[in-house]
């Protein structure tokens, strides 16, 4: 029997709305979703603080003039997709302490979040709904007593309670949401481990990634601005953020191999601005590129690296990147974190900065043809539709009211 779900009405609920430019797991989930079910994906409900300091925004002017009743806000996107702009204003209830008075105030936003989303469920004629929450903690946190779905699904893919906003009432709430829904799913390992504390039905459903462009690209021209760089080239791809990412280990590796190329591509934070990096004569920025650009500049390194620091921030994300160097056949050297571990198999993982200069020797010595080819092998398992069928599997293994 198959694991798919199959003509079912999905409701999804999170982070990101749909009109956010920047890529988002929970879309790319939702329209796997879709080629199967019938999907309302949900913006999140705009709040007076939003209101206030960004008035003039589109996408706030859009949301408003919804509120208002100047505008359609249930949207059909494509087949089997509907984008719902909540017809009420939240309160911005952050700054509240005491507990009670923000539960009291927290149950009043999901009360107006979930007629919103009634509306448009009885205008779908949706039944029996999945209800899919991606991480949002506050906003969703009644929603499963509100809308009484047959089956309510906490998705986690980011430690949001490092971040002083989620801090402040999500150590509380965050593990309740989790207790309370029907079961969790994660993109790390890390975080499936952090939800199973709460709730035993929890899952490690891997991660999608679109590696379209990444994919038999092994042929392609070196960047003009990497023609005169010496090999071997030891790069990163990616934002250059000091929260992230470790700023002395790098300056080791460059200081104790002068020989190798340090090629770093993508925009920088303040903190990489001013390091000691610029100082160094074999570390090489090359500053933002195009998506579309980046494939190049991966082919034209001869070891890929993530060298992040191991924080809260870090520890338990699940990293895409590795997926686009293994794409396209890259010998890839990385920090040792829990979720890395399911990468084991065909990366360099490190504890220290002496393992790092270690493995990129190593890496650079035994790289094949052979193993080239099974690092893109492995990168070609992580789809959408395989994470999707993970999510199947689990919703399955779960019973359904």
């Amino acid at each position: 029997m198959s694991d798919v779900i199959k003509n079912r009405d999905i409701v999804i609920v999170g982070q990101q709305a749909w009109d956010v430019e920047i890529g988002s797991n929970c879309k790319n989930i939702a329209l796997e979703f879709s080629r199967h079910n019938r999907v309302l994906y949900v913006n999140a409900p705009l709040d007076r603080i939003t209101l206030l300091k960004h008035k003039s925004d589109s996408k706030v002017q859009k949301r408003l003039a919804v509120i208002k009743g100047k505008d359609k806000g249930l949207i059909k996107l494509q087949d089997n997709v509907w984008n719902l702009y909540p017809d009420e204003m939240i309160e911005s209830i952050n700054w509240v302490r005491g507990d009670w008075l923000y539960n009291l105030l927290n149950k009043l936003n999901n009360k107006r979040f979930a007629r919103s989303i009634n509306k448009a469920l009885q205008a779908l004629e949706f039944r029996n709904v999945i209800l899919f929450n991606d991480n949002d903690i506050f906003r969703s946190f009644y929603l499963k007593d509100l809308l009484k779905p047959a089956v309510s699904i906490y998705y986690s893919r980011d430690y949001l309670l490092f971040v002083d906003y989620w801090k402040k009432h999500g150590e509380k709430l965050e593990p309740e949401i989790i207790a309370k829904s029907d079961l969790c799913v994660a993109n790390s390992t890390y975080l499936a481990a952090y939800c199973s504390r709460y709730n035993k039905n929890s899952h490690y459903v891997g991660q999608g990634c679109d590696l379209e462009i990444f994919t038999n690209k092994q042929g392609l021209a070196v960047p003009v601005d990497m023609v005169s760089i010496q090999k071997p080239v030891i790069g990163y791809v990616g934002a250059l953020q000091n929260i992230r990412l470790d700023i002395p280990l790098l300056a080791y590796i460059a200081r104790q191999k002068p020989n190798w190329s340090i090629v770093l591509v993508g925009p920088e934070d303040d903190v990489f601005k001013v390091s000691e990096l610029h100082s160094i004569p074999n570390i090489h920025f090359l500053g933002s590129k195009p998506g579309e650009e980046l494939p190049a500049y991966i082919n034209a390194f001869d070891v890929c690296l993530n060298p992040q620091l191991v924080n809260q921030v870090t520890i338990g994300n699940y990293p895409r990147k590795i997926d686009e160097y293994l794409a396209m056949g890259k010998p890839t050297v990385a920090t040792r974190t829990e979720a890395m571990s399911v990468f084991a198999e065909h990366t360099y993982l490190c504890d220290t900065k002496e393992d790092y200069v270690a493995a990129i020797q190593t890496a650079l010595n035994e790289d094949s043809a052979e193993k080239q080819r099974e690092r893109i092998a492995f990168a070609s398992t992580h789809t959408w539709e395989n994470n999707v069928k993970e999510i199947y599997k689990a919703i399955n293994n779960t019973p359904q009211k």
